[in-house]
């Protein structure tokens, strides 16, 4: 089995745009042996393992995965770091991998594996790769690295203390396109017309390719898609996703062990994540009794799901309102992948007496800032600040919990012009302002 080689064929994709998670893989490359970058099919994860692998197989050519069938080692073979693209296809991928990396003294940086998915055969796999084997994923593009965003704003600077006012004027209708287009890839440079394409086809390729492929029926997934898409941006029950699921014929409604086993499959093929409660202190048992909330890894899934246009959405400003939720979140965690620390996390409150707080993210060494999403600025009023501030005094003012003041709190918005500090040290930060 002969890999492609860098001496033989340039791997860099012409025309990459560099993505937040190039520096992160880098460093996991000098620590690891190997390291599997993980996300949703067409993110990019190809494009991210190719600039800095110098050798590939790639396991959608028939020839290689016979290969892989007939023995795992045969891909395991190339310049270093080499690349096993799609490696979840044969499971059997990653024992090899990690005997490999043991049998060269676990030398740094040997692999790089992509998985657009969980392994569907994962009693295949017996050991988990702890300490040679670093795991990294990857999330469409976020509006910096697809150049809606100036990224003048930096999460980074704000945990440091660093806050620069910047200046970006966008609109309701920006956000709009936005959430319809997506953060893929493929679709950069692309005109409306034919970008908002992509994300149907991507339903469409899930529902025919990925949902069969793992032994699951595309119709109930579509019907939970379109459930999900529903209750966008929050915590409903599977008891709520099966009546929506059943569109009111009981005949059609699937039961709670069904809706968990097709929200896995999703999760499964990384298209949705948990966004967990969160209270301090660390051991609160409300971490754990508050339901976790449901997000689309792209706003443009569910728009698709929903049938939503950007036009459309103009005259739906709740449904935009979920959307730009979905696509805050997903900037949030690509820019917080860059940030060191391996538990650093994004979570949301909601206390007994209704007092909410969007976003919480918490960083491995206890700092931590609260953000409000609004699709406009004209929500970043008197009133709404006072509940972030009822909040933070709620959380640091006793003693007793030894809770340090939060780094920043902010109003993260759609529509507006200017990034900047209210009279009450709160920050008002147009999306397309923020970057890692």
């Amino acid at each position: 089995m002969n890999a492609t080689n860098a001496s033989d064929a340039g791997l860099a994709p012409v025309g990459y745009r560099p993505r937040v998670v190039d520096g992160r893989l880098d460093k996991l490359l000098h620590a690891f042996g190997a390291v599997e970058i993980v996300g949703p099919k067409w993110c990019g994860k190809t494009w991210t393992a190719l600039c800095q692998a110098k050798s590939a197989d790639r396991l959608d050519d028939a020839a290689t995965f016979a290969a892989a069938r007939t023995d795992p080692a045969l891909v395991l073979m190339g310049n270093e770091p080499h690349l096993i693209d799609e490696w979840q296809d044969v499971p059997e991928i990653w024992d090899a991998a990690r005997r490999h990396v043991d049998d060269n003294a676990n030398r740094k940086g040997q692999l790089i594996l992509t998985g657009s998915s969980m392994p569907k055969d994962q009693e295949k796999i017996h050991h988990s790769g702890t300490g040679r084997m670093a795991r990294m994923r990857m999330w469409p593009m976020s509006l910096s690295e697809s150049g809606e965003s100036t990224g003048a704003v930096s999460l980074k600077a704000l945990f440091d203390g660093v806050f620069k006012p910047a200046v970006r004027q966008t609109s309701v209708q920006d956000v709009a396109r936005w959430c319809c287009r997506g953060g893929w890839p493929a679709n950069l440079g692309l005109d409306d017309e034919f970008a908002l394409e992509i994300p149907d086809e991507y339903i469409g390729s899930v529902l025919d390719v990925s949902i069969p492929k793992l032994g699951k029926n595309s119709e109930i997934a579509l019907s939970l898609l379109k459930a999900l898409g529903t209750n966008i941006s929050q915590a409903p029950t599977y008891s709520t996703l099966a009546d929506d699921m059943s569109y009111g014929d009981d005949d059609r409604r699937p039961d709670a062990k069904t809706v968990k086993s097709y929200i896995e499959m999703l999760q499964d093929l990384y298209l949705l994540f948990d966004l967990d409660g969160w209270e301090p202190p660390l051991r609160s048992k409300r971490r754990v009794r508050t339901k976790p909330k449901r997000y689309f890894v792209d706003p443009s899934l569910p728009a698709a799901v929903l049938g939503a246009s950007p036009h459309m959405l103009l005259r739906d400003t709740q449904t935009l309102g979920g959307l730009f939720e979905v696509l805050c979140l997903r900037d949030l965690n690509v820019y917080l992948s860059a940030l060191p620390g391996a538990g650093n996390r994004l979570s949301y409150y909601r206390d007994e007496k209704g007092l909410e707080v969007d976003v919480i993210i918490e960083m491995s060494d206890g700092r931590w800032g609260a953000i409000e999403i609004k699709l406009s600025d004209l929500k970043a009023n008197d009133d709404n600040a006072a509940k972030l501030l009822a909040f933070r005094d709620k959380i640091c003012g006793n003693p007793c919990a030894q809770v340090r003041e939060p780094e920043f709190m902010m109003f993260l918005v759609g529509r507006g012009s200017h990034a900047y500090r209210r009279d009450d040290g709160i920050l008002v930060v147009p999306i397309a302002t923020l970057g890692a």
